[in-house]
């Protein structure tokens, strides 16, 4: 039976499935020779096939073959794991299903939560991915619509209802799908523009959330039921799910963001909203045929036509005149009339907010229950409502983020501008004077200069796109806004240039209240975002300073009064990416964590909630891991119910490319949350002070290594860094101002490159080191710290940290290292780096034993079956691009520049093919 199936099987029938599809679309398409060597013909080309071998200078068309091949691998594993979750809730084992609703309900029932308790704190909560378009997604658009039809038929081809005839077309079906991606150039010619990034965060916005959302909200009443919860407690309290972007507002260092991108945005966003609000109501209007003549309209529903019909003049009465005898399907039809135009102020009786058409749901609810139509109210208004309330009339929240050091450049520029005394060199005043200067100016309502007048490049760039902010609001209220984030923040007058900007851009309020006196105010959050290690240990001291400024906590006041929040909320954005990069992996995590117990108990004794945006990235050297391990392992009261986090480059379409990945990715998100929240969990103080330790000694092994003499010429020739920095896979530079620096390279191609050339350093290098240190100086605090991996007394941010490092350091490859730094031709500097992450591997290999009770690869083995899997392929791909990389090189440096940009287009095909095979990039 195909439900007995195990995973592993189910695994090999869909990979051989592909596989065997994609061999039948090469040999008829004339590469007989390509397919020949497809890879695992061991596991899908019947008895006794071996894996084939390589001729040494393999064909482009080979590399892409291999590329397509790793996605198909990619899509049977995860239809693996898909199947086998629908397996064990059909079996009543969702509760064995780590970050499942199932499991979190059953440990909070454990631990003596009430389904009271559980109840009111899921209705509190508030969680939102944020889409970006970090340049970490190696395949077009054009590609991934491709794999996802694919996907859909492997999907269908699960269900047995089929008949032979029925399934020969869906497999007929597949291979037309994989004859589009073998026709279809894998690499990007040019780079995609904004609105190309745009379009495809748009295709999640529309398509596939709004489809997931029932399935959502199906699975957690499902898993309410099956914990033996009553249903009545969970009534309409469901988790607030929301989303935002930073597709065209997100400027630091993204030259081709202007003002004319973020207007489009907001305005492209808000068609689209209306579109899939519309859409909504029209389908609701169909299944809402009740008649007069069958059931008494209740008044509340009669007076409601009546007043909106007045509201809307000719077209309300357009609307009440097409469904004479059913007054429910007029009243969607008069709140189709008064969805509000996406461009432009809504004219009279128009929704000006999404909030507007909720309310009126909630009244044609009520209306529907008058009359015993409950089933109908669930089943038919209830989703509606969700998607109003869920994507509004803006689809997600745009987030504009500029960086501190462009801040201060238009601030010297407008001082300067109003003959402040050298205002120009307004970056390097003191805080003290920087402070001065902005209580002052801050003082008064009147902008530093006339509107429209040009300032300077960065001040007209900054005032520019908070003025379209000011506008939006004026028109439509916050709603589509979220957060002015100012990166690098380093010191808290880097937050308040933001409300002397804002105040330019016209974008303050003015409290009209007795105890406010018309002293400004900012409607929109205004967020640090800590990047670095030594900003991240500096953010309690620059939160404090900024929470007590007057504007601030006014700010803060009157938002949460907005929201309709408790208590005053303040957001804090915290950088996985560079403080890695700055510091190391284990730096990095143990000081995000220290940063977020400081912020959060400064913001209690402050009377305000700290709700941390975690910006994580795609990788484990960028913060990524799984996500229930993640949530679990965030310090004690610093989630909750509320928080943030960035969902990036490929891992977009690897949690969302479908709807049923989409919703166990949300589950996940939403079921952590609510865990994170109500668990409660005392760390250890001795292991803390242990970690305090292990953090300090990793940082000074990884900055002894990228701090030495002589590192950046190891890493610009071990790794592809100068072809990845060819790639045009982001609209995004990969530097910040184009120096050849460390300090200057974004963290992404930082990763990318190690991650390209098997070193996987920024996810593991230090960790052996640190440990090592330990063992040798405390052997009791490490022999604690090996107790509270295993499973009985598991220490979630221990077990977070460990499996993840030991995930990038199984994946790293001495051999294939060494086989890249080969192509370094100064054999002194090649032979001292490659020597000093050779030890440390061997050295973290060693610690992660001590701490698994036995070798990476036997205590992890589903792990180390993934990576020999991908390995197989893999090799000779590493080799195809070392020899390529060594030839480009040499034309390059010879100057023979024509011939060398010739040989680039199959360079970054095999940077594609090897990324596919990492399932990862940067």
């Amino acid at each position: 039976m195909l439900d007995a199936m195990s995973q592993e099987s189910r695994f090999e029938r869909t990979l051989s499935f592909l596989m065997r599809s994609f061999e039948t679309v090469l040999i008829e398409l004339g590469e007989a020779d390509v397919a020949a060597l497809l890879p695992w013909r061991s596991l899908w080309g019947g008895p006794g096939a071996t894996e084939p071998d390589w001729p040494a200078e393999p064909s482009q068309r080979l590399l892409q073959a291999c590329s397509i091949a790793f996605q198909f691998l990619n899509q049977a594993e995860e239809n693996a794991v898909a199947q086998r979750r629908r397996r064990a809730e059909a079996q009543g084992m969702l509760a064995a299903d780590a970050g499942s609703w199932d499991q979190h309900f059953a440990r909070l029932a454990e631990a003596g939560r009430s389904p009271a308790e559980i109840a009111r704190a899921l209705g509190r909560l508030s969680v939102e991915p944020v889409l970006t378009a970090h340049p970490t997604e190696a395949k077009r658009q054009t590609v991934l619509e491709h794999h996802r039809a694919l996907y859909r038929i492997i999907v269908e081809l699960e269900n047995d209802m089929w008949t032979e005839a029925e399934r020969g077309a869906f497999e007929a079906g597949a291979r037309a799908c994989i004859e589009k991606l073998w026709r279809t150039g894998e690499i990007f010619i040019e780079k995609p523009t904004v609105a190309d990034e745009r379009r495809n965060i748009l295709h999640y916005l529309t398509e596939v959330f709004p489809d997931t959302l029932p399935w959502i909200d199906n699975r957690l009443r499902a898993a309410w039921r099956r914990a033996g919860f009553e249903p009545a407690l969970i009534g309409d309290a469901l988790p607030r799910l929301s989303f935002g972007d930073w597709v065209g507002g997100d400027r630091d260092g993204h030259p081709f963001v202007d003002v004319a991108t973020t207007r489009e945005t907001l305005t492209v966003f808000r068609a689209r909203a209306l579109e899939l609000q519309r859409r909504g109501l029209v389908e609701m209007a169909g299944a809402l045929s009740l008649s007069g003549r069958l059931q008494p309209t209740p008044a509340r529903l009669a007076d409601w036509l009546a007043a909106r019909v007045a509201a809307l003049g000719e077209a309300g009465a357009a609307a009440l005149r097409r469904n004479p005898v059913e007054p429910w399907r007029q009243a969607v039809n008069l709140m189709i009339a008064a969805l509000p135009p996406a461009e432009g102020p809504p004219p009279p009786g128009a929704y000006r907010r999404a909030a507007e058409l909720g309310a009126d749901l909630a009244l044609l609810r009520a209306s529907l229950l008058d009359v015993g139509a409950r089933r109908l109210a669930e089943q038919v208004l209830d989703p509606a409502a969700r998607r109003v309330q869920v994507f509004g009339f803006h689809l997600a929240a745009l987030d504009i983020r500029q960086n501190s050091a462009f801040h201060d450049r238009a601030l010297g520029q407008m001082l300067a501008a109003v003959g402040e005394p050298d205002g120009h060199d307004y970056p390097g005043w003191s805080p003290a004077r920087r402070h001065a200067v902005m209580a002052r100016e801050l003082g008064t309502p009147r902008p530093c200069v006339t509107p429209g007048r040009p300032i300077g490049e960065e001040a007209d760039r900054t005032v520019g796109v908070l003025r379209v902010f000011a506008e939006h609001i004026r028109d439509r209220g916050t709603d589509g806004l979220g957060a002015l984030i100012v990166s690098m923040t380093r010191t808290a007058e880097d937050l308040f240039a933001v409300f002397l900007l804002a105040r330019e851009a016209g974008l303050l309020g003015y409290d009209d209240s007795a105890e406010g006196a018309g002293a400004p105010w900012c409607p929109l959050p205004v967020v640090p975002l800590l990047e670095t290690i030594e900003d991240l240990e500096n953010g309690t001291a620059i939160l404090d300073r900024f929470l007590d400024e007057p504007i601030v906590r006014r700010s803060l006041r009157l938002q949460a009064v907005a929201a309709g929040h408790e208590e005053p909320v303040q957001q804090v954005m915290i950088g996985y990416s560079d403080s890695g990069k700055d510091g190391g992996f284990l730096a990095s995590i143990w000081t995000l964590y220290r940063a977020q117990s400081a912020m959060a108990e400064l913001g209690r004794r402050k009377g305000v909630r700290i709700r941390f945006f975690h910006g994580r990235g795609g990788t484990i050297g960028r913060g990524a891991g799984p996500t229930h391990r993640f949530l679990r392992a965030l310090p004690p009261g610093t989630v909750r119910g509320g928080l943030r986090t960035t969902e990036q480059g490929e891992t977009i379409s690897q949690k969302f490319a479908n709807r049923v990945t989409a919703a166990h990715q949300l589950e996940l998100l939403l079921a952590g949350v609510l865990g994170a929240t109500l668990e409660e969990r005392k760390d250890p103080e001795r292991l803390v002070r242990a970690m305090d330790g292990l953090a300090a000694a990793g940082r000074r092994a990884y900055e002894g290594l990228v701090q030495a003499e002589g590192f950046l010429a190891f890493f610009d020739r071990a790794t592809p860094i100068d072809a990845i920095e060819q790639n045009r896979i982001g609209s995004r530079p990969s530097r910040r101002s184009g120096k050849r620096s460390l300090g200057d390279l974004r963290a992404i191609p930082w990763v990318f490159a190690w991650n390209q050339s098997r070193f996987g350093l920024p996810g593991w290098f230090g960790l052996g080191t640190a440990f090592a240190d330990l063992q040798a100086r405390e052997p009791e605090i490490f022999a604690a710290l090996v107790r509270a991996k295993t499973e009985a007394h598991r220490w979630p941010p221990l077990h977070y940290l460990v499996s993840n490092a030991a995930t990038a350091w199984a994946g790293a490859s001495p051999e294939i290292m060494a086989r890249y730094a080969a192509l370094v031709e100064d054999e002194a500097i090649r032979a001292r780096f490659l020597g000093v992450v050779l030890e440390e591997h061997a050295r973290t290999g060693a610690m992660l034993a001590a701490l698994y009770g036995g070798p990476v690869a036997e205590t992890r083995p589903a792990i180390q079956q993934m990576i020999d899997r991908r390995n197989q392929a893999l090799t000779p791909l590493h080799g195809r691009q070392i020899d390529l990389l060594r030839r480009w090189r040499g034309l390059r440096d010879g100057g023979r520049t024509g011939e060398a940009e010739a040989l680039l287009p199959e360079i970054l095909l095999s940077v594609n093919a090897v990324a596919s095979g990492l399932g990862s990039t940067g």
